[in-house]
């Protein structure tokens, strides 16, 4: 293993643990089997309840899943085969579940051997680059021996490179960056992730990196329905109900929002949320009858989301919304 300047390895197999028998070319495995051994679907499914809709993403996530235990179960029969590159690319915009789908991704290549540790390491550019002359490299060396063993996610990767100055020190990272990804493809997994367009230029400019990413997956937007799901979930997580009026506000709403500006999907349905409880919270203190009950306590009304500045009819078209 090359890499040595940066101080890590990974860990070695233990010595006194035998190595798995090789089996005969007439021998049968049990993929069922192998999947429950690893804890595949368990991840799956965990993926599954954390995370409505997506299910362009899911596929391609048990695909890559079912690739690596095919290729575990290969292993088996003595087929040697070159280490996958499991290094990732996540497009879409802000709230898509992209930081939770990288998460899943680290459990899951550990549970099939992939990684050592399994855990995420999440950073953007100001985590990676210096600001003097000497500062970068030693910020992104910190950071990578940090997520070795797992998964290196870099949200908004695409500030890493900036065109327009020729003396940033994003690009001293993306060389570092560059040479771990390749030379230690087998101890950590980096996941890069951003707007569509904007990881497409960054791409075109550091054809480097293009080269090292072997999976680029889509985050699509949520539709309404998805978000009304996401809502009454995030709700439920927090002990509260919508009341069947509040449902028909909380649409009301929805219909709205997600054409207004800053609009982030999932984050956006959970500052709605917290902002109708701070509504709801302040319509019981300020009742004239101070008494409540368990309902009223748990329970979101419609005018804990009316009072929306969305619903706001003197708003300018397309005036700027930053919050609930």
């Amino acid at each position: 293993m090359s890499g040595a300047p940066f101080g890590f390895r990974p860990d070695q197999p233990d010595p006194g643990e035998p190595a798995p028998e090789r089996l005969p070319a007439d021998a049968v495995v049990d993929l069922a089997a192998a999947r429950r051994e690893a804890g595949i679907d368990e991840v799956l499914e965990r993926l599954d309840s954390e995370l409505v809709g997506l299910a362009p993403v899911k596929t391609r996530i048990a695909e890559i899943a079912a690739l690596l235990l095919v290729d575990r179960m290969r292993e088996r029969y003595g087929i040697a085969a070159a280490r996958p590159t499991l290094h990732m690319c996540f497009t879409g915009n802000p709230g898509t579940g992209k930081t939770t789908v990288a998460l899943r991704m680290a459990d899951l290549l550990h549970r099939l051997g992939y990684l050592r540790r399994g855990h995420l390491v999440s950073v953007t550019r100001d985590d990676l680059v210096g600001e003097y002359v000497g500062h970068t490299a030693p910020k992104t060396k910190e950071v990578i021996k940090r997520a070795m063993g797992g998964v290196l996610f870099i949200d908004e990767a695409y500030y890493l490179y900036k065109a327009e100055n020729d003396r940033d020190y994003g690009s001293e990272s993306i060389e570092i960056l560059l040479q771990v990804m390749e030379a230690h493809r087998d101890d950590l997994v980096v996941i890069l992730a951003g707007y569509a367009d904007k990881m497409d230029t960054f791409f075109a400019a550091n054809p480097g990196m293009q080269s090292r990413i072997a999976h680029h997956i889509t985050f699509p937007d949520y539709t309404v329905d998805e978000l009304e799901r996401i809502a009454v979930l995030m709700a439920d997580q927090l002990h509260y109900r919508l009341s069947a009026d509040a449902r028909e506000a909380l649409r009301r709403y929805l219909d709205r929002r997600v054409g207004q500006p800053w609009f982030a999907n999932a984050r956006s349905v959970r500052n709605a949320v917290e902002r109708a409880r701070l509504r709801q919270a302040r319509r019981l203190v300020e009742r004239d009858d101070p008494r409540v009950d368990l309902g009223a306590l748990t329970t979101i009304e419609a005018p804990d989301l009316l009072a929306s500045r969305v619903f706001r009819d003197d708003a300018e078209p397309g005036a700027t919304v930053r919050s609930a």
